[in-house]
């Protein structure tokens, strides 16, 4: 059986088509791979450490934001400042330099979720930062009013009636 010069070139082309295809599918799935740590899984994670992509999970260490522009450098602790633990907790220097400015909800005591690379200085090197304001949404303390949509008016028992025409108006 004779294959056709024609059908060889198409079928090279194909192969080589689908084998860069298959190449760039594989690189770019590993390089786009990331893994989420705490920061006391970091020392166990051998030289891997150095060479993957991160995000790291960890609370603001009050007093420790210094800002200048879109570069912040930070400390984080694996637990909250007010925690009984967190005298014990490791500790984490976080330098970020990004393009965007931290979120408004970064400051002491935020849960802080950094993006970046773990450098063999010690210091983790965010490209992307993230953080929420634990305190927004934590249950409401024991004793505490329930949180509402609706004004209180336990300040004021007795309101003043509103008249006809008011009631009308709106």
């Amino acid at each position: 059986m004779k294959v056709s010069p024609n059908t060889l070139r198409i079928g090279i082309a194909s192969v080589v088509i689908l084998g860069t295809i298959g190449w760039l599918a594989y690189t770019g799935y590993g390089s786009s791979k990331s893994y989420f740590v705490h920061i006391g899984e970091l020392r166990g994670m051998g030289d891997k450490v150095y060479h993957s992509q991160l995000r790291v999970d960890g609370f603001v260490q009050p007093g420790t934001i210094q800002q200048d522009g879109t570069h912040v450098d930070f400390v984080m602790n694996e637990f909250e400042s007010h925690s009984p633990k967190a005298p014990t907790g490791r500790l984490l220097k976080v330098t970020y330099k990004g393009t965007e400015p931290p979120p408004d909800t970064f400051k002491n005591d935020a849960e802080a979720l950094a993006i970046g690379t773990y450098g063999r200085d010690g210091v983790f090197h965010a490209t992307e930062l993230q953080a929420k304001c634990a305190s927004k949404y934590a249950p409401p303390q024991p004793g505490a009013a329930p949180a509402s949509g609706k004004p209180s008016t336990a300040s004021n028992p007795n309101p003043a009636p509103t008249s006809t025409a008011q009631t009308a108006a709106n």
